[in-house]
């Protein structure tokens, strides 16, 4: 079969990163890392236009497309360091909620199957549902942790008269025993929903959800020191879902439903670095980038350096792992 590539618009790779063919595994065979974009938002309950988010994270860059990103800060390359592939959009149809997430689910799968870690760009959050699903039918069902980056919950149940949409994924992956409630850390909450009944449902199942006030009280490192530790007890690896709404909307104003008083776009990224350097990561999405709402591509700027930290991190993690080094953030930067 030939290349899909992109739902919308012209098609054309992450940064300049090769292309390869989501319906054939040996295009992507030995890769560390495969993207995936997920051009889906029939589940906003808001705003749409998350189905362009792909084309936008893929093309946000004031630098030449020529797939290669040197960190400043952690001295490797992400995107020449590890095979990195591109195998363009997954076919999603806002119409058909069920039919596009049963298809993403089955790429993520045969993905993380190949050994590569699946990098899924959305899309609006309902993604996340069939991203961490496939990823646990590979790598063990309740054995991978989700560390959840958001604004929202998105733990309900019937939402407009459905069950699939972006309020519900985490609902539907912790019924589906995908991913366990009690390994399932969200940082980030704030503002005016979900109501009690939600949460009492959330707390049942044994939830951690950092919201602002706790952060900014304790400090965003002493949270995460302690989701670490809760989200690699009995399990192998982590998930981690970004929707870009857990910034604030003075740095992220391209998104469905923004609430403001969120992470800084500078919190966000360190917290990316740090879990994908310390964590043993199975899979991410980036999700809710929606380019109708931006401003001079902020957002869509934004949600590529989010993919870009995670993969230069990923693969210092992988350097320091060979060389038996540690990467220490206080060496001056021409020490390093």
């Amino acid at each position: 079969m030939t290349r899909y590539g992109g739902q919308f618009g012209p098609d054309f790779t992450f940064l300049g990163v090769p292309a390869c063919d989501l319906d054939d595994p040996s295009t992507y065979e030995g890769a560390d890392v495969v993207i995936i974009g997920a051009p889906f938002d029939g589940g906003t309950s808001y705003r749409s236009g998350a189905r362009f988010g792909p084309q936008a994270m893929r093309a946000a860059c004031y630098l030449a497309h020529d797939g290669s990103r040197p960190s400043l800060a952690l001295r490797v390359d992400g995107l020449r360091d590890m095979k990195v592939v591109d195998g363009g959009d997954v076919m999603m149809f806002s119409g058909d909620a069920a039919t596009s997430c049963a298809s993403l689910e089955t790429v993520v799968q045969r993905v993380a199957e190949s050994g590569a870690i699946p990098l899924i760009l959305g899309g609006d959050h309902t993604i996340t549902w069939p991203d961490v699903t496939g990823v646990a039918r590979a790598r063990g069902w309740g054995r991978v942790a989700v560390l959840h980056f958001d604004a929202h919950a998105d733990t309900g149940d019937i939402e407009f008269g459905a069950l699939i949409g972006h309020g519900q994924p985490m609902r539907r992956l912790i019924e589906s025993g995908a991913a366990r409630g009690d390994r399932f850390l969200q940082i980030g909450l704030r503002g005016y929903w979900p109501p009690p009944d939600v949460l009492d449902w959330m707390a049942e199942q044994g939830m951690r959800s950092y919201e602002m006030t706790e952060i900014v009280h304790r400090g965003l490192d002493v949270c995460l020191d302690e989701a670490f530790v809760i989200a690699m007890n009995e399990c192998d690896g982590v998930f981690l879902s970004v929707d870009i709404d857990v910034v604030d909307p003075g740095h992220a104003p391209g998104t469905g439903t923004p609430e403001p008083g969120g992470l800084s776009s500078r919190q966000l990224l360190d917290a990316v670095r740090r879990i994908c350097l310390e964590l043993p990561v199975f899979g991410l999405d980036v999700v809710e980038v929606s380019p109708p709402y931006d401003h001079a591509d902020i957002t869509a700027l934004l949600g590529n350096r989010v993919v870009l930290e995670a993969l230069s991190a990923i693969a210092r993690r992988r350097y320091d792992a060979k060389h038996g080094t540690t990467w220490d953030p206080s060496t001056p930067l021409l020490e390093r």
